[in-house]
């Protein structure tokens, strides 16, 4: 039995009975994680369990086959969670390694971005930065070498806004739609499927993409055109950033006067300065394991970003400059692999004092 037939039986079971009914779908997997099947099954549950591919699905139009392409530390979760959702997927990455993963769990492998343009009706890509995806966009063997006229690219990257709408006129101009949807969350949010997810791109394409937007996010907001999810994001790293450097001088000040690092972020929580920042990188900021979230070097790259689309509007962000500087100093400093509450480290430095 297909899952999306089982759908009126799932809601009328619990959770747990439900994930039992599920794992019998896809044996492989779930047999050794019924932690995840748990999980899918309650994300279904919670969505109305839209967990088929939508072209079985009356009324609803979803691409028969999905292609993701980029399993880093985020591509691989949210790749695994349209697996875990049922849908048909094929995946590329350079490193094997990490596509016979997703193979193992139900996916199928591609030998490049144009083979998995060739297989799917929409293309997820999650790269590191502007450079790689305009290759795997419009490189050799790239998605555009292979998408057929009507379908769809979605690419998830933190990227630039300008770029984002080059590439979104070089689809167009090829009868593929394009979507820029970068993601806020972490690779917490991405493994639980709960990141924030802003999208530029036409209002059709978008609501074309958004039952799948739904499995890897919590919150899914359509910002505006072309290019905009990409500002959005320029935003939302710009106040990342600038609070965990607030925190990180906020920490040494208080550390250096006698104060407990521990007491500050309890008391600092739990009034207006508390943030999600704050709240996903305490441990961090206190165990002093820098062990990568988010890298310096890929927020170093972000700021660069959001002071491009800075000039690029008129908008002064000194503030922003001076704490990509310091992304900078960390990277001259050997720290480039380092998560990025690792600007705590550069304030110590300058204060002659480590938190303890």
């Amino acid at each position: 039995m297909r899952p999306q037939k089982m759908a009126a039986k799932i809601r009328a079971t619990s959770v747990s009975k439900a994930a039992l009914l599920f794992s019998s779908l896809t044996p492989r997997f779930y047999a050794r994680n019924p932690a995840s099947a748990r999980s899918s099954i309650r994300r279904g549950v919670a969505r109305g369990l839209k967990i088929g591919p939508r072209s079985q699905r009356k009324g609803d139009g979803m691409s028969e086959k999905v292609g993701f392409v980029g399993l880093g530390l985020m591509g691989r979760p949210m790749a695994r969670n349209l697996v875990q959702a049922g849908y048909d997927l094929v995946v590329y990455n350079r490193s094997r390694g990490k596509v016979e993963e997703l193979v193992a769990e139900g996916a199928e492998a591609a030998e490049s971005p144009r083979e998995t343009a060739e297989s799917s009706d929409i293309v997820f890509t999650m790269l590191p930065g502007p450079p790689e995806v305009r290759e795997v966009v419009v490189g050799e063997n790239g998605l555009l070498q292979g998408a057929r006229e009507g379908s769809l690219l979605v690419d998830m990257s933190t990227s630039s806004p300008i770029l984002a709408r080059e590439l979104a006129l070089a689809a167009r101009e090829q009868g593929v739609g394009m979507l820029d949807a970068p993601v806020s969350g972490g690779d917490v949010g991405a493994v639980e499927g709960t990141l924030s997810i802003m999208v530029g791109g036409e209002e059709e394409e978008f609501g074309q993409a958004k039952p799948l937007f739904e499995v890897m996010g919590k919150t899914v907001v359509q910002v505006g055109e072309a290019g905009a999810g990409q500002t959005v994001k320029a935003c939302n790293q710009i106040v990342v950033a600038l609070v965990i450097e607030a925190v990180s001088e906020a920490l040494v000040l208080g550390s250096k006067a006698g104060v407990d690092p521990a007491k500050v972020i309890e008391v600092l929580s739990g009034g207006l300065a508390g943030t999600s920042v704050m709240e996903v990188k305490a441990e961090k900021f206190l165990s002093r394991d820098f062990e990568p979230g988010g890298k310096v070097e890929s927020h170093h790259k972000d700021l660069g970003i959001a002071l491009e689309a800075g000039r690029e509007h008129g908008v002064p962000l000194p503030i922003t400059a001076i704490v990509d500087g310091m992304f900078g100093a960390l990277i001259a400093k050997g720290r480039s692999g380092w998560d990025h509450s690792a600007l705590l480290t550069l304030v110590e430095e300058w204060a002659g004092h480590e938190t303890r």
